[in-house]
């Protein structure tokens, strides 16, 4: 039975999975290795997905990386956020209007994720990739982008000989050596983040076209699924949110949710239907053929933490610059733009906050996790 880790894209959001893959470390011994035969990541899911595979022969140790990662992290270490910077990019922004909205030099951007590049190719090692899978601790690792040429939704894979590229619709699969290319491709949140060049094509964001996000695992041969969430359970109330005309940041919070969580809460559903379907179908003709239609065993893991609230409360770490942008579109509690400000906290005492979160709501259900990876219970 293959198991596979689909991990989804939500920017500082991200941090979230990496308590609940902390808590799940936890419950496994000391030094196994990475218990998932594929992981499938999408933007910040994708860091997260690369991160464990290039330390797949030692989990507990791998997520203790990743840890590291966000829990360190700091804006500045993301994008380049002063005041002068920012201003810089909106006119260069405002610029390419004259141009047919086409850049000039670097791809258009409001922020410059130069110093993400540069910290994700220290941290990470790519090359690891390959020998974890030749070493039979993985068996595939997908990192899935959009292209803006075609619109097509790309995973990128690594992974043993046998698999083969695959293109259903606007969803294709190609083989390849995953590099941090391909992590700034995932990860190009639009406008916010500039595209990345993959050959002779410009990507983006991966959740932007990707409308089935367990596909790839399923893709990849995976028989079982974990899923990590990032919707937050809101605790603010309806007529809280109808005191004022929506803001440039909580509509673009709407936006992002689109974009990087709704797709993945419609796909589970579908999945989960499907499972009763073919269930019901077994029960009632135990002889009947289902084709390549097979039940998939599902953990679904979602969070409780109430992200617009949380991110509000820690607006006050940003720098400056882009601090005073975020409030000027609305970005905080009492404007309802906390939504978007989620998404653009990469601040480690909010990841951190996170973290704390995932492993809190992963050790709740640390019974349904057991029983999944087949864990002896607790004495």
């Amino acid at each position: 039975m293959k198991t596979a880790l689909v991990l989804s894209g939500g920017g500082a959001r991200g941090a979230y999975q990496v308590g609940v893959l902390k808590a799940i470390a936890d419950m496994h011994p000391k030094h196994a290795s990475n218990p998932f035969s594929i992981i499938s990541g999408t933007s910040a899911g994708a860091i997260n997905a690369v991160a464990l595979a290039s330390s797949a022969n030692n989990f507990r140790l791998g997520v203790k990386k990743v840890e590291k990662i966000w829990a360190t992290l700091h804006v500045n270490r993301v994008v380049k956020a002063s005041a002068v910077e920012l201003l810089k990019n909106g006119l260069k922004l405002s610029a390419s209007f004259f141009n047919k909205g086409v850049a000039r030099g670097r791809p258009l951007a409001l922020l410059n994720n130069d110093p993400l590049r540069e910290m994700l190719s220290q941290v990470i090692r790519f090359n690891n990739i390959q020998r974890r899978i030749d070493a039979g601790y993985l068996e595939a690792l997908a990192i899935t982008a959009t292209s803006y040429a075609t619109g097509n939704s790309v995973s990128f894979f690594q992974g043993n000989s046998d698999l083969r590229r695959w293109r259903h619709n606007k969803q294709i699969g190609v083989p390849t050596v995953l590099d941090v290319h391909h992590l700034l491709a995932s990860s190009a949140i639009p406008t916010v983040f500039p595209p990345e060049k993959i050959n002779r094509q410009y990507f983006g964001d991966g959740s932007l076209r990707q409308l089935s996000p367990l596909s790839p695992a399923l893709r990849l041969g995976a028989d079982r699924i974990v899923v990590i969430g990032v919707r937050g359970h809101s605790k603010t109330s309806i007529v809280a949110r109808r005191d004022h005309m929506p803001s440039l940041a909580q509509t673009m919070g709407h936006i992002f949710n689109s974009a990087f969580i709704d797709s993945l809460e419609n796909d589970l559903d579908h999945l989960l239907r499907v499972n009763e379907l073919l269930g019901v179908i077994q029960n009632e003709a135990p002889h009947f053929m289902g084709g390549p239609m097979r039940p998939i065993d599902t953990l679904v893991i979602r969070p409780s933490v109430d992200f617009d609230k949380l991110a509000g409360e820690h607006i006050c770490d940003l720098p400056r610059g882009l601090r005073t942008a975020l409030k000027a579109m609305g970005a905080g509690n009492k404007s309802g733009g906390g939504n978007l400000a989620s998404y653009l906290l990469f601040e480690s005492a909010f990841c951190k906050e996170l973290i704390q979160y995932g492993y809190s709501d992963a050790m709740a259900e640390s019974e349904a996790i057991r029983s999944f990876f087949a864990l002896p219970p607790l004495k």
